[in-house]
């Protein structure tokens, strides 16, 4: 079997492929992208694979936009940090949808759904997706989170957190009192622990509570502009790509 790999972040490219050769030693890994350009401009010019593993968010945009480029045939295995994109996953070859942080298990058993699905597009079988989307049915996310500070462990209820943001390459708790925690946690990790109806991604640095929102403004480049309560150290721009999914988000209520 010969597989690619589709992520932007090469520490988290390379722990997959360690996994993936752990639990298929036989398999062969042909390619790594890091970005929309590069994964299609592989797909053109080689073999197609018989196995994609994809990043959602990529280094130049959402994963989509390379299937409006090329036809993709390969089953497709989504491992990302957003929950957001299932539907539209699904409607791109996707036969599972990992969130990370991933572990062995879950990459096991989209091997299991690969081998249950083999001659897939030619019996044209369609999966069933119904263990996929409970897998997906939003929890009801992280209800607090232990900090030190002065010495101390505390507390912090997720529902008074503003925004989780990157400080000095660390994430950060910003509350709506404006105390401020230091997490070990990425941002990653956070977001894949919190309620994906509560809190939304809008970049790599900012993690954003909806009860934070307090306006939102269009901006150059068909980006929007979005202001909280509290001021936020940085610009909050949301990219054109990913404003679809921002807005059906604010509006899923």
């Amino acid at each position: 079997m010969n597989i690619i790999i589709i992520e932007d972040e090469l520490k988290t490219a390379k722990s997959l492929e360690n996994i993936i050769l752990s639990l298929r030693p036989d398999v062969k890994i042909v390619g790594q992208y890091q970005s929309i350009e590069g994964s299609v401009k592989a797909l053109l010019e080689q073999p197609q694979p018989d196995l994609i593993f994809m990043d959602i968010q990529l280094a130049d945009g959402l994963c989509f936009e390379i299937f409006k480029q090329v036809k993709v045939n390969s089953p497709i295995v989504f491992c990302t940090a957003f929950d957001e994109y299932s539907l539209e996953a699904f409607k791109r070859n996707g036969i599972d949808y990992v969130l990370k942080p991933f572990s062995k298990t879950d990459i096991q058993e989209a091997f299991q759904k690969v081998d249950g699905l083999q001659n897939f597009f030619q019996q044209k079988v369609i999966p069933d997706l119904s263990n996929l989307l409970t897998k997906l049915s939003s929890p009801a996310g992280k209800e607090s989170f232990l900090v030190f500070k002065n010495q101390k462990y505390t507390t912090v209820q997720t529902e008074n957190i503003a925004f989780f943001y990157i400080r000095n390459d660390a994430s950060t708790i910003m509350c709506f009192d404006k105390q401020e925690f230091a997490l070990s946690q990425s941002l990653d990790q956070i977001t894949a622990l919190v309620s994906s109806k509560q809190f939304f991604r809008v970049n790599r640095q900012y993690l954003v509570n909806f009860k934070a929102i307090k306006e939102i403004e269009h901006y150059f480049l068909r980006k929007l502009f979005v202001k909280l309560v509290i001021e936020t150290p940085d610009k909050l721009l949301i990219n054109k790509e990913k404003t679809p999914a921002f807005l059906s988000w604010m509006e899923d209520r």
